[in-house]
């Protein structure tokens, strides 16, 4: 007799994890499989180990102001790093740990199979070469990171982020081939930590910045650490003494390690999805609803990084939790999306909230900046650099979208991707209390600048509310 159930999640990542603590809200009839490393990609290779070394270099980077406030180094600080590395692991292998005690219930109820599933219809799954009947199916397989069949030939001297996290020291040298979020962050971090780096990336842009006066900002300030090379296709040779040759336009060096950072795929590949009903887009993803996570009208649903769509935890464990209630529950409830934000963890951060500078509409939009240069308390920690843009619609005021470049932008974003989410407007906003002096003040120049600018009455001071 063939084992049937009621909903099966293929992928335990961070998205179906969080589908099947919905699911487990409805029924306990249900599957968990994932036949590569259990752990999620965030906390094993990505978001987790990745900010723990990003800390390791803030911290050894902020000797460069001792002098300036009058800190007497004493001995020289230096860098280990090999036990830089076995600290990241420390903590990465605890975040895990997390990971693993959040699957307990689920290993405990024997509801998990460490295997591969293949799709053989809509209804049934090949696991292990038995056949598994599931009423409701959830595709929740992740991604894997880019990497080029041309260099594979190199491929023990170029890792990619996958494998990044397992090295025991650093390298003399390395050149980071991508430019984006996790190419910035780990490349200024390496750098910090005394690694000659070189970024690359074929695009004049950096950590996918939409606004061109960020971009500029971005690179200023974070090009005067470390060397970029931008607007030319990489290329890898074989160089001397073991190293690799790395080009790109007229700029070549040697260096002993590639990391590549190029993007990544959705985990696809062998899943079956020929042998469904399921209609692809462009790129061989099913097509779905992104407000309930369904493919078409089909059974099967669809969550995290293997969607295309928005790669980031948060989001994947929005989506994740939306494809658990919908193919548990009786019937398909559409969720609001989230209103997009985006974080780049370099120093200065760079982030992103609602509609991105492309998308907006240049008549009807107006825009507000201000630079970090005199803000004091920017000044005062020795990190005044950036500049922060809010947009807004002209004749209303409603917030729309920001873009920021500055210090502690992680935490400024929250609250502007808040007040676009509760749609509010630059006024809301200017009346709620600013304390000093604070970065946020920053953030308030900017509303200020924005509020110039807008087709509203300005009759009345925006800061003070009248008592009803």
């Amino acid at each position: 007799m063939q084992k049937h159930v009621d909903v099966a999640i293929i992928g335990a990542g961070s998205a179906g994890l969080s589908a099947v603590h919905q699911v487990r809200r409805f029924t306990d009839n249900y599957l968990l499989v994932d036949g590569g490393e259990l752990g999620t990609t965030c906390a094993r290779v990505g978001c987790m180990p990745s900010k723990v070394l990003i800390q390791v270099a803030e911290d050894f980077h902020r000797r460069n102001l001792f002098e300036r406030e009058g800190i007497n180094n004493g001995e020289e600080l230096s860098v280990d790093s090999q036990e830089v590395m076995e600290h990241v692991q420390d903590l990465r292998d605890t975040f895990v740990d997390m990971v693993f005690g959040s699957m307990e219930p689920v290993e405990e109820a024997g509801k998990l199979i460490e295997s591969y599933a293949k799709l053989t219809s809509n209804n049934t799954l090949e696991i292990d070469g038995e056949s598994v009947i599931a009423d409701n199916i959830i595709i929740a397989t992740g991604s894997t990171p880019v990497f080029p069949e041309a260099w594979k030939v190199f491929a023990d001297r170029i890792i990619t982020t996958d494998d990044f996290f397992e090295m025991e020291t650093l390298p003399e040298s390395m050149a980071i081939i991508g430019m984006g979020v996790i190419g910035l962050e780990l490349g200024q971090s390496l750098n910090r930590l005394g690694v000659n780096v070189v970024g690359i990336d074929q695009q004049q842009i950096i950590s996918d910045i939409k606004d061109p006066a960020i971009n500029k900002v971005a690179i200023d300030t974070i090009g005067k650490e470390m060397t970029m090379w931008l607007g030319a296709q990489a290329n890898i040779e074989e160089g001397e003494n073991g190293k690799l040759k790395i080009s790109a336009g007229d700029n070549s060096t040697e260096v002993n390690k590639v990391l590549l950072s190029i993007g990544r795929v959705p985990n696809l590949k062998n899943l079956g999805l020929e042998n469904t009903t399921l209609e692809l887009d462009a790129r061989g993803i099913p097509v779905y609803n992104p407000t309930t996570a369904q493919c078409g009208d089909s059974n099967i649903f669809i969550a995290g990084d293997v969607n295309g769509s928005r790669p980031i935890l948060h989001e994947a464990g929005h989506e994740g939790r939306v494809a658990g209630i919908n193919a548990a529950a009786e019937s398909i409830t559409a969720y609001q999306q989230k209103t997009p934000m985006a974080i780049t963890f370099s120093e200065p951060n760079i982030c992103t909230c609602g509609l991105s500078f492309d998308e907006l509409d240049e008549a009807s939009t107006a825009i507000g900046e201000v630079r970090m240069g005199p803000v004091g308390r920017a000044l005062i920690m020795g990190k005044n650099k950036g500049l922060i843009r809010i947009y807004a619609e002209k004749q209303t005021g409603k917030l729309l979208g920001a873009s920021l470049c500055t210090s502690k932008a992680e935490s400024l974003i929250h609250m502007l991707t808040w007040a676009i989410q509760n749609g509010q407007s630059v006024q809301d906003l200017l009346a709620m209390p600013f304390y000093h002096p604070v970065l946020e003040e920053a953030l308030q120049a900017a509303l200020y600048d924005l509020y110039s600018k807008l087709d509203v009455d300005k009759s009345q001071p925006v800061q003070l509310t009248p008592v009803k």
